[in-house]
């Protein structure tokens, strides 16, 4: 096949346990017009040459070695080579159902999509074989119009559809036209994901769920404590509230639905914050909290936000109340469960 459909893309770092079943899963896949670049990103361990052994029994996949320089640089060198004319980016240490491919690329070649968005699993391991499985979806619906993306796109964040590039399809013409690359960022997929839906016109969603994200890894990016984690956080508030502007959209449901969006990260900063790596002092932690929780957006979106779940309500009472001594115990019992009780922490997490 010399002119491959789809480009898989598909960085790679430290995932000698994990990347064996990645590849398999997309080799697996019942649409087989593809072209799979693994980039290894400087792996320390024998990941690059897992990835070099899979290439030598099937000429579909394109392993290039390159010093350490992060995801966002390691998806960026494969877009400048890919040909397909849809793109796909996939996570090392997850995998994908054997029908994923064919049927994302059906939808979009049906309907001339541009990005065509699933569902997903979010598997949580609190075992060695026991899990949480968490389900991700929204109804099938082929947009109309860029307005009516536009008009329903907070229903698809709400549900943590828009934030991640593994439950997507793009078009390789749209990734090239405007010359969107993931930026050289920590949490680099949301700001690739606001870039590419800023101007696309053609969007198709489907209820099907293929891709399984895996929580398991207790050095994976999603389990580290950070210490910059809330200027993140308050900056991807700050990209959020440009787009809307730009797209020039306000109302009750959206302006709710960001205020919701806002304070249950920050419930999770100051998790991060009681976090038992976190070297603060006790002190130290109260006063940051306080910080966090007495901002003139923390307290107009605790206004304005209408929690999902009975619990989520009681849990921003110490935040209304703006008291750093309730908040910062109430963040260090979250931070107990989640670090003694992963399937508890996993179902109520699910359940926000």
């Amino acid at each position: 096949m010399s002119e491959p459909k789809v480009s898989i893309i598909m960085p790679v770092y430290g995932v000698e346990n994990y990347v064996g079943r990645a590849i398999e899963s997309i080799l697996n896949q019942t649409y087989k017009n593809f072209e799979f670049f693994c980039v290894d990103d400087g792996s320390k361990d024998r990941s690059g040459e897992i990835c070099d052994e899979y290439a030598k029994k099937d000429s579909r996949i394109i392993v290039i070695h390159k010093e350490n320089g992060g995801a966002p640089s390691a998806r960026n060198t494969a877009i400048d080579k890919a040909e397909g004319k849809y793109f796909y980016f996939m996570d090392s240490d997850d995998w994908a159902e054997k029908t994923m491919l064919s049927d994302m690329v059906e939808i979009a070649e049906k309907n001339n999509s541009q990005l065509v968005v699933s569902g997903y699993y979010i598997d949580t391991y609190y075992s060695e074989t026991e899990k949480f499985t968490q389900e991700q979806k929204w109804v099938d619906r082929v947009f109309s119009s860029q307005q009516e993306f536009r008009e329903n796109a907070h229903k698809l964040f709400d549900l943590n559809l828009l934030y991640t590039p593994w439950n997507k399809l793009f078009s390789g013409d749209y990734i090239r036209e405007n010359k969107l690359y993931f930026p050289n960022t920590f949490w680099d997929d949301f700001p690739f994901n606001l870039s590419v839906i800023r101007d696309v016109e053609r969007v198709a969603v489907t209820s099907r769920k293929y891709y399984h994200f895996i929580r398991q890894r207790s050095e994976s990016e999603t389990a580290k404590y950070r210490s910059d984690m809330y200027e993140k956080r308050e900056e991807e508030n700050g990209w959020l509230r440009d787009l809307y502007e730009y797209w020039n959209i306000e109302n009750g449901e959206v302006e709710e639905f960001l205020s919701r969006r806002y304070v249950e990260r920050l419930v999770g900063c100051v998790e991060n914050v009681t976090n038992k790596n976190c070297n603060l002092t006790g002190k130290q932690k109260r006063s940051e909290i306080k910080k966090m929780i007495s901002t003139e957006t923390a307290r107009a979106s605790l206004k304005k936000a209408k929690p999902n779940s009975s619990y989520m309500k009681i849990m921003l009472i110490p935040f209304k109340m703006n008291s750093s001594t309730l908040t910062f115990l109430e963040g260090s019992v979250i931070s107990s469960v989640k670090s003694s009780n992963t399937k508890l922490f996993a179902k109520l997490k699910a359940g926000r």
